[in-house]
């Protein structure tokens, strides 16, 4: 019997989270999946230290996907006045395509409502235009408005061209 839940993720997640994270976005791993920035940056899309630092802030909740006890997913979702900041998406490539992405997503919204939250924002690295399709399918804009990538912050990867963000939002 399947045992599916989304809850919120505590100090004890921490190396899962980071292991799923980074397996999801870099790495030979994540070309298993079509979500992945492999061919775009080098190295961790988070540490310890960054998820630990995330878990601490008050204002920010990760949500995590358990399959069998198993996290297969989560979002990281911070609260910036009636904005809610949506981040780090993930499923695990081995269980994309069933919908977890999505699921993961309303979940994250349903949260910023309970929030008191008007907005949902994120970023995009602009060369993902399918993951930006695939955000514009679930009712997110584009805005035009570009954000520099952080290239000088090898805690979030090693940038391997010159990348920029896209912000993207929805309103609730």
């Amino acid at each position: 019997m399947e045992n599916r839940s989304i809850t919120v993720a505590s100090d004890k997640d921490i190396a899962a989270l980071v292991a799923l994270v980074n397996s999801a976005y870099r790495g030979d791993h994540a070309r298993k999946g079509w979500t992945h920035e492999a061919d775009l940056l080098n190295g961790q899309r988070i540490d310890a230290e960054g998820m630990a630092s995330l878990l601490a802030d008050g204002d920010t909740s990760i949500l995590k996907y358990t399959d069998n006890n198993r996290i297969v997913g989560c979002v990281c979702l911070e609260k910036k006045g009636s904005h809610l900041y949506l981040g780090m998406l993930t499923t695990d490539p081995e269980f994309q395509g069933q919908g977890i992405g999505k699921v993961m997503l309303r979940e994250a919204e349903r949260h910023a409502v309970r929030m008191g939250c008007t907005l949902v924002e994120m970023t995009v690295i602009t060369d993902r235009l399918e993951l930006m399709a695939w955000y514009e399918r679930h009712g997110y804009k584009n805005t035009g408005v570009m954000k520099p990538f952080p290239s000088h912050d090898p805690r979030a990867g090693v940038p391997l061209k010159s990348l920029q963000f896209v912000v993207m939002e929805k309103m609730l």
